[in-house]
């Protein structure tokens, strides 16, 4: 019986990472670490001084109070059923009209690329409304839809006209050549759109994803402070009327929460699409 034969064919080498390498990946670890050191260290000296200034009259406390003070509030609003409410009111009206701007954004930036002649018939009018200032629409979607839903056509009338420019622009920016490419293939002008454009944008709509997200936000509360009668915008609002700031700190201590809480969502998101398109 025959002995079996060994592969000869040799092994390829696995080559260690070399020292250049491996001396790049210690200093961009020590880079981040210094950043998010920075970072925390930013913040201690930012409560620091908004817990010290006022304590020793350099602020006044009444119109500042101090973030020791807010821990009691937020507990007190926490366990009266307030503070959670406000919360998730704030959240999912922001949610939806990030979810409506980006959506209508797409679809009127995709519009505008496919048809010339509407992008140059809409262009003026677009700039126009972008520039005017959106809370003297407040009254109007009052009116138009009502106090529940006024804030969602806030949220959209902040984001949407930004979603639409930015979205567009990066349509625009595509290679020439990969759409002729397509073409030569054969594709439609959907298949372009489809095939190459949108993919070839992605970097682009993580970017409107970016804005849309906080201006989302800012609509949302914009609409809070004029028609609402929930929401993290009615209880600043209405603790400034009633001239408790406590209660106004801590509902601006939650936005910041959501703010960073959004933040960090987007920046995994942006890091996902980076590995998958980068």
């Amino acid at each position: 019986m025959n002995a079996p034969v060994a592969n000869t064919v040799p092994l390829r080498a696995v080559r260690a990472p070399s020292e250049k390498y491996l001396d790049y990946l210690r200093r961009d670890r020590a880079r981040r670490r210094h950043i998010r050191m920075a970072q925390v260290l930013l913040l201690a000296v930012f409560l620091c001084a908004w817990e010290i200034l006022p304590r020793m009259h350099v602020l006044n406390p009444l119109l500042t109070s101090y973030p020791s003070a807010l821990w009691p509030t937020f507990i007190e609003l926490w366990n009266h059923g307030s503070l959670g409410k406000h919360i998730m009111t704030t959240l999912s009206a922001t949610l939806v009209g990030f979810a409506l701007s980006m959506l209508i954004g797409i679809a009127v930036a995709a519009a505008l690329w496919w048809s010339d002649f509407l992008y140059k018939v809409l262009d003026p009018f677009l700039v126009v409304a972008n520039a005017m200032p959106k809370i003297a629409f407040v009254p109007i979607f009052y009116l138009w839809l009502g106090s529940d839903y006024a804030v969602y056509g806030m949220a959209v009338a902040i984001a949407v006209f930004v979603t639409i420019m930015v979205v567009y622009a990066g349509f625009r920016g595509i290679d020439l050549n990969k759409m002729k490419l397509a073409h030569t293939f054969g594709a439609s002008r959907w298949q372009v759109l489809t095939k190459v454009v949108l993919p070839g944008s992605v970097p682009t709509l993580i970017a409107a994803v970016k804005m849309n997200i906080g201006l989302a936000l800012v609509g949302v509360i914009v609409g809070e402070f004029q028609s609402a009668d929930s929401g993290l915008g009615f209880l600043i609002m209405n603790g400034s009327q009633v001239f408790k700031l406590n209660i106004v700190m801590t509902a601006i201590a939650a936005l910041a929460v959501i703010s960073s809480v959004m933040y960090l969502v987007v920046y995994r998101i942006e890091a996902a699409v980076a590995r998958r398109y980068g």
